[in-house]
C-alpha cells in the first residue's frame, strides 16, 4: 500500500513537473513573439539593410551559446528576448520586400495565419493525444541537415526551382519539429522551459519565412 502510494505521488509530481514546464514554455514563447515581431516592426520602420540584418542573424547565433549555459538561470530569460529580438529585427529587410507586392500586408498577414494555425493544430493534437514523436527525432535531423546544405548551394547555383523545394522541405521538417518538442515536453524529454521555448520559437519562425517564401512565389515572387 506504502509503495502504491509512492509510486502514484511520484506519478503526481510529474505531472505537476510537466505542466509547470508547458506553461511556463507557452507564457515565454507568447511573450518573445511579441516583441520579436515588436523588433520586425522597428526593423521595417527604419528600413533596416541586408547587412545589418544578416549582423543581426549572426548575433542570434551567438547567443545561442549564452543560452545554453544559462538555461538553468533567471539570466537565460534575458538571453532569449536578446536572441529572439535579433531575429525578429532581421527579419526586417524580407518583409519590406515581400510588402512591396501588390496585396504584400496581406500576403504577409496569411502566412502569419497559415504559421499559426499549423502550430497551435499541430501542439494541440500532440497535447489531446498525448502520443510520443520522440522516434522522429533522426529523422527530422537528416532532414534539416540535407536542407541546410542544400541552401548553402543554392546561394551559388541560384536555382528558383530548388529554392522553392527547400522551402516546401523545411515547412515539412518544422512541422514535424513541432510534434517532436511538443510531444517532448508532455512526455518529460525536455524539462527545462527556456531552451523548450527557443526550439519552438526557432520551430515558428523557420516555418513562418518558408511559408511567406511560398506564398510570395506563387504570388508573383521572381
Amino acid at each position: 500500500m506504502d509503495q502504491r502510494t509512492s509510486f502514484s505521488s511520484a506519478g503526481e509530481a510529474s505531472a505537476l513537473q510537466t505542466n509547470k514546464v508547458l506553461r511556463n514554455t507557452y507564457m515565454l514563447l507568447a511573450m518573445t513573439l511579441t516583441f520579436s515581431a515588436v523588433c520586425a516592426g522597428v526593423a521595417m520602420s527604419i528600413g533596416l539593410g541586408q547587412g545589418a540584418a544578416m549582423m543581426m542573424s549572426l548575433g542570434a547565433l551567438v547567443m545561442i551559446f549564452f543560452l545554453n549555459k544559462a538555461a538553468q538561470s533567471s539570466m537565460g530569460i534575458v538571453f532569449v528576448f536578446v536572441f529572439t529580438g535579433l531575429l525578429g529585427a532581421s527579419l526586417g529587410p524580407m518583409l519590406n520586400h515581400y510588402a512591396g507586392f501588390p496585396g504584400g500586408t496581406s500576403l504577409i498577414m496569411q502566412a502569419f495565419g497559415t504559421t499559426a494555425l499549423v502550430f497551435f493544430g499541430l501542439s494541440g493534437y500532440v497535447l489531446t493525444t498525448k502520443k510520443d514523436f520522440s522516434f522522429m527525432g533522426g529523422f527530422l535531423l537528416v532532414g534539416l541537415i540535407v536542407a541546410v546544405v542544400a541552401s548553402l548551394a543554392n546561394i551559388f547555383f541560384a536555382i528558383p526551382a530548388l529554392s522553392l523545394a527547400i522551402s516546401a522541405a523545411i515547412v515539412f521538417i518544422m512541422s514535424g519539429f513541432i510534434l517532436y518538442d511538443t510531444s517532448r515536453i508532455i512526455n518529460g524529454g525536455e524539462t527545462n522551459y527556456i531552451r523548450a521555448t527557443v526550439s519552438m520559437y526557432l520551430n515558428i519562425y523557420n516555418l513562418f519565412t518558408s511559408i511567406l517564401h511560398l506564398l510570395g512565389v506563387f504570388g508573383g515572387d521572381d
